[in-house]
């Protein structure tokens, strides 16, 4: 039974019904080019009608907050403009402004049976406002599984393909592109708001998410972006879609790729990417926006769920080291070790002639690993010390005075790798109540010192690679305070937060 129209249009599956439209272009180019599908359904054919529509959905985008870092990456909607383009227009307009070299749109397959991701095989891409150069780096990503250069998949041929705005191709020459819309609507906004790019347009089917997100990584620079395009829940009533939804963006602003694996967005596995990239990195998610199709057009029996949620590099501390201060850091660690272990004595440093950087007091710890095992990590909470004095100190500590741990032997110092983290001065967290701590507290930023009347203990924003669930970490915390799990929960706790600045031998 066919669906009505404007529940195709609300999930991004069609924008009505509009006669086959054709777009001026090359005939027999020598370039390969990417034709739009979806020109004239999902929004307007019309160059001039698509830029007023877009200005106006970005000029009432609801203001996002103050930016915590460099903004690396956007979830956003697909849906036809009609219905998504309020909640999207809040995502996008954070690009006005910007500039990126290149932009990665990862989107889900609607109509193709696709195993892997498949990297649209163009050297343009199309839409009304222009063509996009594809970027040299989708031909290098296409090369490492799970993606590949669009290959031949079954497809199902969308009940609105008579109506698109592209030649209908023999069924053979058909791939997940062919008919695709998910990543097509991303693009003219990217075109509005950002102006020059070079893209990589992928498309999404059953894989494993760690193994893209790996794959990824590399291509991922200071002058990349991520745009993941997906709609959330599909045609519940109004108040159930937005319980669905909020379980989901939960789930994103979270980071917890067990619990969005479980979601029904249909960008499943592009989000759960973009999850373990954003783990890898550091990146800090935040909602922009959250509306569904009974917000956007009135009627509220059936609805989509739409969210924009940026994710943003945090901001690096007031005057952050340089890389050849993390350096000289770094091996200052290591000069300190090998010294304690093999005479007893610390190295002698004069500070007189280093950067103000290294010498203003700045609370530190230093980290210790053999073969990818904890060997000892000790710091100062607070600015106790010069930083160059505060790095030999714990360097020495770490190394001889970890009570978990045996001191460090003079033939081991050799094998050890260090990390240094370089902590802003401790703020204290007001909260209310055990959920409002939950809700301030941002997993991968924060590092958290919790005090259970009068014992405490910190960990480190890196533990929350391991202990990723809020509640597990301040679980943890507690019993390494000295209490019961849950006594955070009870009364007389407080909390106090940092940040750090963190480097070690493997980024150098």
């Amino acid at each position: 039974m066919n669906r009505p129209i404007r529940y195709l249009l609300a999930a991004g599956l069609l924008l009505g019904a509009a006669t086959r439209v054709s777009l001026a272009g090359e005939t027999a180019a020598a370039r390969k080019v990417r034709e739009p599908a979806v020109a004239g359904l999902f929004y307007p054919k019309d160059p001039a009608e698509l830029g007023r529509m877009i200005d106006q959905f970005l000029a009432a985008a609801r203001t996002p907050p103050a930016a915590p870092g460099r903004l690396r990456a956007l979830i956003c909607p697909h849906a036809g403009y009609v219905y998504s383009g309020p909640v999207a227009a809040s995502g996008f307009r954070l690009l006005q402004g910007a500039s990126f070299a290149t932009v990665f749109v990862l989107a889900p397959s609607h109509y193709a049976l696709l195993p892997g991701a498949s990297v649209a095989d163009a050297d343009v891409f199309r839409t009304p406002l222009g063509d996009v150069p594809l970027a040299e780096a989708a031909r290098r990503l296409a090369r490492l599984s799970p993606y590949a250069l669009e290959p031949q998949v079954s497809v199902q041929r969308p009940e609105w393909a008579g109506q698109s705005s592209r030649a209908r191709p023999a069924t053979e020459a058909e791939t997940a592109e062919t008919w695709e819309h998910a990543d097509e609507v991303e693009v003219p906004w990217l075109q509005r708001t950002l102006g020059r790019f070079q893209l990589v347009p992928v498309l999404f089917g059953e894989l494993d998410p760690t193994v893209a997100a790996r794959r990824l990584q590399p291509f991922i620079t200071e002058d990349s972006l991520i745009v993941v395009s997906s709609d959330l829940s599909h045609y519940h009533p109004y108040d159930e879609a937005r319980a669905l939804d909020h379980e989901c963006i939960s789930a994103i602003c979270a980071l917890d790729s067990g619990k969005m694996a479980r979601q029904e967005a249909c960008g499943r596995m592009p989000i759960l990417t973009l999850i373990h990239l954003a783990r890898a990195l550091g990146w800090e998610p935040r909602l922009l926006d959250y509306r569904n199709s009974g917000d956007t057009a009135g009627d509220k029996s059936r609805v989509v769920g739409y969210a924009a949620i940026a994710f943003y590099a945090p901001a690096a501390p007031a005057g952050g080291l340089t890389a050849a201060q993390q350096r000289y850091l770094l091996e200052l660690a290591h000069r300190t070790v090998r010294e304690v272990t093999a005479t007893g004595r610390l190295p002698a440093v004069d500070g007189a002639g280093l950067d103000a950087r290294l010498t203003a007091p700045r609370g530190c710890f230093v980290t210790l690993t053999e073969d990818g095992r904890l060997r000892g990590c000790i710091g100062h909470l607070q600015p106790m010390m010069p930083l160059y004095q505060a790095v030999i100190d714990n360097a020495r500590n770490a190394a001889l005075r970890d009570p978990r741990f045996p001191p460090v032997a003079a033939d081991e110092a050799g094998r050890l790798k260090v990390e240094i983290s370089v902590l802003t001065v401790p703020e204290p967290l007001p909260f209310s109540s055990p959920d409002d701590l939950l809700r301030q507290l941002r997993p991968r930023v924060d590092g958290v010192i919790l005090d259970l009347n009068g014992r405490s203990a910190t960990y480190l924003p890196q533990v929350w690679d391991e202990l990723p669930s809020k509640v597990g970490f301040l679980n943890s915390l507690a019993e390494k305070a000295g209490g019961d799990a849950a006594d955070w929960r009870g009364p007389g706790v407080s909390v106090s937060i940092y940040h750090v600045e963190a480097f070690k031998d493997s980024d150098r």
